[in-house]
């Protein structure tokens, strides 16, 4: 019997106006980690690659195991929080990584991309690119948790599955742990 993945993304925008909310995303981060040590089923399965972005994106963790430590996610001295080039990168990232896990013989589930920021971009242009990466055979579910001064029609844009504001007291670790939770038991993921 093939063995399933779900490939999970975490997208954590790093630029001065997410500077102050860092030490919660590493929080949830390390919750995630907790929640997935505790279920075999998740242990299994479920696999995280983080990506951060201000000015440019970059993988700070390639796709592995949610239960392998991640290092902690830090601030960079970036004004700008380009959205487009993170989608162009993910686009690219995801599709590379599905082919490989495809290559592992193994069942790869819908990919799940949980998106953190405080909605606003920099880069007029981003929605083009957002269109791109959710026009692939690869379409992640696409999930956004807002921090700080939010823009919520921007991230309900992007959380096209579903949008959670850490200002209604909803913790990183718990809106990603049950975002994840609920697509691993979902019928039409398996």
């Amino acid at each position: 019997m093939e063995a399933d993945v779900l490939p999970c993304y975490l997208v954590c925008d790093v630029s001065f106006s997410m500077s102050g909310h860092l030490d919660e995303v590493n929080a949830g981060l390390r919750e995630f980690r907790g929640v997935v040590h505790a279920n075999r089923r998740a242990a299994a399965q479920i696999r995280l690659c983080v990506v951060v972005f201000a000015d440019s994106p970059l993988v700070v963790r390639p796709l592995l195991p949610a239960i392998e430590p991640a290092e902690n996610i830090r601030f960079r001295q970036e004004s700008g929080s380009d959205f487009g080039s993170a989608f162009t990168l993910l686009r690219t990232v995801i599709e590379s990584d599905v082919r490989a896990l495809k290559s592992e013989r193994v069942r790869v589930r819908r990919p799940v991309l949980f998106f953190v920021s405080d909605g606003r971009p920099t880069d007029p242009a981003w929605p083009a690119a957002l269109a791109r990466l959710t026009a692939t055979a690869t379409c992640p579910e696409m999930i956004a948790f807002g921090l700080g001064a939010v823009d919520q029609p921007t991230l309900g844009r992007i959380g096209t599955s579903r949008v959670f504001l850490g200002g209604d007291g909803v913790r990183l670790g718990t809106a990603l742990a049950s975002s994840v939770a609920r697509t691993v038991l979902r019928p039409e993921h398996l």
